[in-house]
């Protein structure tokens, strides 16, 4: 089992050619892989307390990698997602927001936190289960695994517009399943 130390002035040199086609065959985009990369290096060291030796360096850092580019997706899609894609999962305020936005930070998070996290998970598996086949299988590829539109559209043979509103219908029914048996 690897211990507790890490060593941030070895990370250019043994992982970002590893990083680097791990992140360019998720984006397309030599410039914008780079920069992943770069913003994956900075959250390590920003967040190298949190390191806990239960994985790999190179593990630890591409979960770190896989968030920055499922950001960046978010945020290039942002918009449009959330014209179409408004939830109720609360009575406040936030009424329609991303229930993703409200989802704790994965490294700050309290024994509480995370056990929360596992039901709702859970939750949220059960409730997939009541998803057609491939509306399920395309929900987790955009959603969970983060693939991009184009290489989902590839597989299953339909448009961006389709995708779109697969994901919508699925995340539509997802919400009034947790909302009945989760929230």
């Amino acid at each position: 089992m690897s211990t507790n130390k890490i060593d941030p002035t070895k990370w250019v040199d043994k992982y970002s050619d590893y990083l680097f086609n791990y992140t360019i065959v998720r984006v397309n985009d030599r410039e914008i892989a780079n920069d992943l990369i770069s913003e994956t290096f900075l959250a390590g060291l920003k967040s190298m307390k949190n390191f806990k030796g239960e994985a790999s360096e190179r593990t630890w850092l591409i979960s770190i990698l896989k968030r920055k580019i499922i950001d960046h997706y978010r945020r290039i899609n942002s918009k449009k997602g959330q014209a179409e894609v408004r939830i109720k999962y609360s009575d406040d305020s936030n009424e329609g927001d991303w229930l993703e936005e409200q989802a704790p930070d994965r490294l700050d998070m309290t024994a509480e936190d995370i056990m929360e996290n596992e039901e709702l998970g859970l939750a949220i598996i059960r409730c997939m289960e009541n998803l057609p086949e491939k509306q399920a299988k395309i929900f987790k590829m955009k959603t969970i695994e983060g693939f991009d539109t184009e290489a989902i559209c590839n597989e299953f043979n339909i448009t961006p517009s389709n995708l779109w509103v697969i994901i919508h219908r699925a995340r539509t029914t997802l919400a009034q399943c947790l909302e009945k048996n989760w929230f």
